[in-house]
């Protein structure tokens, strides 16, 4: 793909999940989709080193071949010569791609007012809009000036569930405190009341398993609740970004 229908990956300074970052990355090069990394500064970023440290009770961190895909990710020229957050331009984008991430340092990514500004504008163009776990707060941050609601009101998704949100804390709270609870808000929450009365939040399979992935899309935008679902989000956003790539030649 040309340079004009690349994806956009933002990431915050530091504290983002590996997993959600990597393994979609993964799925993009083996296509031959160009991803151009954002940070704040136009520094490379940094991940939630915890989340490198190991799978704990089966759900908690990085699994060893995700670990080596994070390295090669963070070899690529693109992750290590990001553009800054206010050079982005949507028109030169075909997509973008929000990873999450518990640690504190995802706030000024999640806060970030230019990019929820620049969520508004890919929303506004129709571009294929993929967020993992805590990508969706950002999205729901993203105020459309026109209609004063969130871009995701009346859509149909997913997101980090209040049971992965919960159970995540409470097998980490004996070591890590409140690392697993970004904010005092569950994510499903505060993303719930954003889609509104109009929308509608998923949950997915009972029992959450990388075996087992859930993505969830609705016309251009695709979701997906944890690391576990990371290969499913991947492979859909690659399919999506396939079909507007020859839709628009097509055309």
């Amino acid at each position: 793909m040309t340079p004009m229908t690349a994806l956009l990956m933002p990431l915050p300074s530091e504290g983002f999940e590996p997993t959600e970052a990597a393994v979609p990355w993964k799925h993009l090069r083996a296509a031959g989709i160009d991803v151009v990394f954002a940070t704040a500064d136009g520094k490379p970023a940094q991940c939630d080193p915890l989340a490198l440290e190991g799978v704990f009770f089966g759900q908690i961190g990085a699994r060893p071949a995700d670990v080596e895909t994070y390295h090669e990710l963070v070899r690529d020229p693109a992750f290590q010569n990001p553009i800054r957050y206010d050079e982005i331009d949507p028109t030169g984008f075909a997509g973008v791609h929000l990873a999450g991430g518990h640690a504190p340092g995802m706030k000024p990514y999640l806060e970030s007012a230019l990019l929820q500004d620049k969520m508004v504008d890919f929303f506004s163009r129709d571009l294929t809009i993929s967020a993992i776990c805590h990508g969706p707060v950002l999205l729901a941050r993203s105020i459309d000036p026109t209609t004063h609601r969130s871009v995701l009101y009346g859509r149909r998704l997913t997101a980090l569930t209040k049971k992965l949100e919960r159970s995540a804390f409470w097998l980490t709270v004996w070591s890590l405190g409140r690392h697993f609870r970004t904010y005092p808000d569950y994510v499903q929450d505060e993303v719930k009341r954003a889609v509104g009365e109009q929308g509608r939040f998923e949950v997915g399979p009972f029992g959450a398993s990388y075996d087992r992935g859930f993505t969830v899309i609705d016309g251009n935008l695709i979701t997906a609740r944890w690391p576990g679902d990371s290969d499913d989000l991947g492979r859909a956003l690659v399919n999506a970004l396939e079909a507007s790539a020859k839709a628009t030649s097509s055309g």
